[in-house]
């Protein structure tokens, strides 16, 4: 599957931003979108996941603020984040692991920066 990442910018601190991921190419059923990011020097980190079970699985520093969803219409992934903390800054990669055909892959990345 190939992902396309958008949306990232830059916003003050308690604003609020939508990543969106759109999916294209083969793909089976039995795939599962996510959202990562990563900072300079830091380890990439799960941000916000569906399960294979459909589960949904929240980073604490971002659970209550940070909300994924999922548009099977128009093949999209979002993340809608609200109130950002300049720590939130970092490169956000959507991410699709289909357990059917075996396949981990990665979008290109957005940057968000978030000011104080």
């Amino acid at each position: 599957v190939q992902l396309q990442a958008s949306g990232g910018g830059l916003v003050q601190a308690e604003g609020s931003l939508r990543l969106s991921c759109k999916a294209s190419g083969i793909y089976s059923s039995n795939i599962a979108f996510g959202w990562y990011r990563q900072s300079p020097g830091q380890q990439r980190e799960m941000v916000a996941a569906y399960s294979a079970g459909g589960n949904i699985n929240y980073a604490d520093s971002v659970r209550g603020r940070f909300t994924i969803s999922k548009d099977h219409i128009k093949n999209t992934v979002y993340l809608q984040m609200n109130n950002l903390k300049p720590e939130d800054s970092a490169v956000y990669y959507c991410n699709a692991r289909d357990w059917s055909l075996g396949r981990v892959d990665w979008g290109q990345g957005t940057l968000v920066t978030v000011s104080s």
